[in-house]
């Protein structure tokens, strides 16, 4: 394994982690959820290579072995993540991998996030895999969570923006972990509302997510109280036109359980994958 540091624009230093496997063949680029240091998906990554893949896992920024840590001066949301972040990244594992068609692997907010790239790549990769990514409309998680969810995203909202961040080392809500005040007012408003309309947007997300036509294998896990089969169709419905597979982990593993018991979940990614070869 080998760790390439990234600089962004506002001095954040972001660590693309390679893991070579065979050559020429896909490499799957992993994006963390939200609080997951990248290093955590380690097993996952050293799995798709077991399984005939190459693999790299992005850090999201001010999250794992990324610095600084998210403070005042944070000013980054979803629209700074997937229009600088993500394309940097992406920039370092086609130099590593330029004879390997990308896939993009997202789990939770990694997954929100590479849709959002997908629309801006405009073919750039061969497809997406989201892993426990769901939207996280409250309309798609109960009534009694829906509720709290809606009422409790506008209170993160103005937390965020009185502290000047999100203290999620104080205050251990979701396990969302210190964050941009920007990135959680771009969360909580796609909670409230349904829709990916992060501030600062250059596109229209919602039309051209909608465009997208590449395919995309979309994984619901047992057990997964964060992200719940209903919320996860509310995020693929918003891609009528991709080449969507819909698969249920069965083994009751939870949101992150499935990162460390990854067998039977990478045998499908892996499945998935060689079925585009």
């Amino acid at each position: 394994m080998e760790t390439i540091p990234i600089q962004v624009p506002d001095g954040s230093t972001v660590p693309v982690r390679l893991f070579a496997g065979r050559e020429a063949a896909p490499v799957v680029v992993i994006f963390p959820g939200l609080g997951v240091p990248g290093g955590y998906y380690d097993t996952v990554a050293q799995a798709l290579v077991d399984g005939g893949f190459n693999a790299a896992i992005g850090e999201l920024r001010g999250q794992g072995d990324s610095r600084p840590r998210p403070g005042p001066d944070s000013a980054y949301g979803y629209q700074e993540l997937v229009s600088v972040d993500y394309p940097a990244i992406f920039e370092v594992v086609r130099e590593h991998f330029d004879e390997s068609t990308p896939y993009l692997l997202g789990h939770s907010m990694g997954g929100q996030l590479g849709v959002m790239y997908a629309a801006r790549a405009r073919g750039g990769l061969g497809g997406l895999i989201l892993v426990a990514s769901g939207s996280p409309f409250h309309r798609g998680h109960g009534v009694v969570r829906g509720a709290g969810l809606l009422v409790g995203s506008a209170a993160m909202s103005v937390t965020a923006n009185v502290a000047g961040f999100w203290p999620g080392d104080r205050l251990d809500v979701g396990g969302f972990g210190r964050q941009s005040k920007v990135l959680i007012s771009d969360w909580s408003r796609f909670a409230r509302t349904g829709l990916i309309e992060p501030a600062g947007a250059d596109i229209d997300y919602e039309e051209r997510i909608g465009r997208l036509t590449l395919p995309v294998l979309s994984i619901s896990v047992e057990g997964d109280d964060l992200a719940p089969k209903s919320a996860i169709r509310n995020l693929v419905r918003k891609l009528p036109k991709a080449d969507v597979t819909t698969w249920h982990q069965q083994e009751p593993l939870g949101h992150n359980g499935w990162i460390r018991q990854c067998g039977s979940t990478v045998d499908r990614i892996v499945a998935w994958l060689r079925d585009r070869e």
